[in-house]
């Protein structure tokens, strides 16, 4: 018996193994292979990922570089960061299965390797935590029990479309990576996806020529912001076919399909319907082609070569109908139907984790690749620990003046919001009148209702969720995404940004699940009370005090009904005497004797900023007033009175 069994040793497998053992729970990791990360020992068949791994971005800030390390999985341990392992932009294969194999073993992971678990069903108890347990049988009729269930296996059952003429054709696990042996044949590839590029861009240079089918249009990435789409690393096909170089893509549906031998090996592609009520068997000498109906057929060209290459789906066949793990519907089918929360629609305590919990953001971010589920594991395992352990959901409380300085530090760092946009976001729950607030990073968005029960903290004063979005309008199969004014750059036209950007909702209350149900389309939370773009950034950068501070301070205080505005002790002072309330900055710091001790190196930077009035040129001293006593206390509060800029552009970074 364990509490947790979690099916698979991959990337998603260990990182929950990871948060398990950091935790202290007792859990268990089932791989069927000898090591770790077994897919990576095989695929991608050309052996190099297309998973970036920059290892220099001119910072030292670890959680800023994670947005741009696409293969670490997450560890308190700096030797296993990928770099480590890699100075390739796009790593070999070899590396992530070396990469693993550390990364288990180092941190100690409870592993059992060489089982293989047969078959998963439930036996009811009402001792269990949620009221059954799961029984796995492995490949030696031995069998295991545990009350949560994480199944981290993957995609590895290879799609694939059965039609007259398929058992001539070869699978993209099966055929042969050396190019040598194409050489001087003419080949057709079904599939549109990275690994039908990949296995053309290894034969391009051999081949008569390549043609490529599918049902659909090729997607780019860069054109769909989708990292799942085809990557520029493999798209050399497309240069030889729009400039002419023989090779070509072709749209229609693969089901309709038929291929036929001739007695010299030559493979031809006909259509399903010219077979019909004819022997299959029969060559194609005596089969209806379609070129000799219409001479300028664009396949009419017989190939040597069929390859199958159509992805993977999850392997439904070891769970018990008991578990109700039924296929999700439409493009989704290939994965488990499962909750926002990552949850199985139909049983409770069963999670599925990494590439086949993708249902979630398929086509919208990164929940399928590692440098997604990564977090989305850490949000499942936060979410266990509150709902077996009774361990509420991280959070820090800070007062109500740090509010604009804690959102901009986490849109320029967190690694978790960057990635999975639009899906994880920070909480800012609002305490103590709003005098205070609560902070909770990656929680996802999908299951924003359930938030009190999920996490264990309350939302009774009203919530800002920080998300980052593409514009609405910008990613898509036939978008220009190179246009020429592409990039907003004013403040007042934020809501206009197209890249990646951070986005503020304010709600007033906790939105319900029927409003998440009836939120618009595409938008990944209700609409909310108020809401802030801030400015897309050329370098991600978003710190400018005038285009990106100022306006998010200005659209916090006018929803909080307060000045979040940060003062010098003069000028807190003054507002003491001359008040009947004094701004939250001057109580929470001036009032409690708080505050940046004064010096004179600060006192002159902020003279020579046009900060504070230069005293002792004008013969004023702290202990009196000016001469001039004529103008109005409400002059002399203008004269004084001045507004304290971020601290960063007030004090000298370097001197200070």
């Amino acid at each position: 018996y364990r509490d947790y069994c979690v099916l698979g040793a991959g990337p998603a497998g260990l990182q929950a193994a990871y948060f398990l053992q950091r935790a202290g729970r007792d859990y268990l990791v089932f791989e069927r292979s000898h090591a770790p990360g077994s897919f990576f020992a095989i695929y991608p068949r050309h052996r190099k990922l297309i998973s970036i791994n920059k290892r220099h971005t001119g910072k030292t800030n670890g959680e800023f570089n994670l947005r741009h390390d696409w293969n670490s999985l997450l560890s308190h341990e700096p030797r296993l960061l990928f770099r480590r392992y890699s100075r390739q932009f796009f790593p070999h294969a070899d590396a992530m299965v070396r990469y693993l194999e550390d990364f288990a073993a180092l941190l100690g992971l409870r592993v059992q390797y060489d089982t293989a678990i047969v078959h998963v069903t439930l036996e009811k108890d009402p001792r269990a935590w949620n009221g059954h347990y799961f029984v796995l049988s492995d490949q030696n009729r031995r069998s295991y029990r545990c009350s949560c269930l994480l199944v981290a296996t993957g995609m590895w059952v290879p799609n694939v479309v059965n039609f007259p003429g398929s058992e001539y054709v070869e699978g993209y696990e099966t055929v042969s990576t050396n190019p040598e042996d194409f050489a001087g044949q003419t080949v057709l590839i079904l599939g549109r996806g990275n690994s039908a590029f990949e296995t053309a861009e290894n034969i391009l240079g051999v081949t008569n020529f390549i043609h490529m089918v599918s049902r659909s249009r090729v997607r780019l990435s860069w054109a769909t912001h989708y990292v799942g789409d085809l990557r520029a690393i493999n798209n050399g096909l497309l240069d030889t076919y729009q400039l002419k170089s023989l090779d070509g893509l072709l749209e229609g549906d693969l089901e309709d399909l038929a291929i036929v031998k001739d007695k010299k090996g030559k493979l031809h592609i006909t259509l399903r319907f010219y077979l019909e009520n004819r022997n299959t068997s029969a060559g194609a000498d005596s089969v209806t082609l379609p070129q000799d109906e219409l001479d300028n057929f664009a396949t009419r060209a017989p190939y040597d070569r069929v390859i199958r290459c159509l992805g993977w789906r999850f392997d439904f066949s070891v769970y018990n109908r008991s578990l109700r793990m039924v296929p999700g519907r439409g493009n989704k089918s290939k994965y488990p139907q499962i909750k926002p929360s990552y949850e199985s629609r139909g049983t409770r305590g069963l999670f599925v984790l990494g590439t086949a919990s993708h249902s979630v953001d398929f086509r919208k971010s990164a929940g399928g690749f590692i440098h997604g589920f990564r977090y989305t594991i850490r949000a499942v395992h936060r979410l266990l620990e509150n709902r077996h352990h009774a361990v509420p959901w991280p959070s820090t409380v800070h007062p109500i003046t740090q509010l604009t300085n804690s959102i901009i530090k986490r849109v320029n760092e967190a690694s978790g919001l960057y990635q999975m946009f639009s899906v994880l976001a920070d909480i800012i729950l609002l305490r103590e009148n709003a005098t205070a607030f609560e902070y909770l990073e990656e929680y996802p968005v999908g299951v924003l209702a359930e938030l009190e029960t999920q996490t264990g903290r309350k939302a009774p004063d009203g919530l800002f969720v920080v998300v980052m979005e593409y514009g609405r309008n910008f990613s898509g199969d036939d978008k220009d995404v190179f246009y020429y004014n592409r990039a907003v750059g004013e403040a007042q036209h934020a809501w206009q940004s197209n890249f990646l950007h951070p986005v503020i909702y304010y709600y007033k209350r906790l939105p319900t699940e029927r409003e998440m149900r009836l939120r618009p389309p595409d938008w990944p939370l209700p609409r909310p009370d108020a809401i802030h773009h801030i400015v897309e950034d050329f370098l991600t950068d978003w710190t400018a005090p005038n285009a990106h501070i100022l306006p998010l301070r200005r659209f916090l205080e006018n929803c909080l009904n307060t000045d979040l505005r940060q003062f010098f002790a003069e000028s807190c002072f003054l507002f003491a005497l001359t008040r009947q309330k004094l701004p939250p900055f001057c109580q929470q710091g001036y009032a409690r004797m708080q505050g940046l001790a004064g010096s004179k190196r600060l006192q002159r930077h902020a003279v020579e900023a046009g900060l504070l009035e230069d005293y002792a040129a004008t013969g004023f001293s702290g202990d009196k007033l000016p001469d001039s006593r004529q103008g109005s206390r409400d002059q002399v509060l203008r004269d004084h009175v001045i507004t304290l800029r971020p601290l960063q552009h007030l004090v000298n970074a370097k001197d200070e």
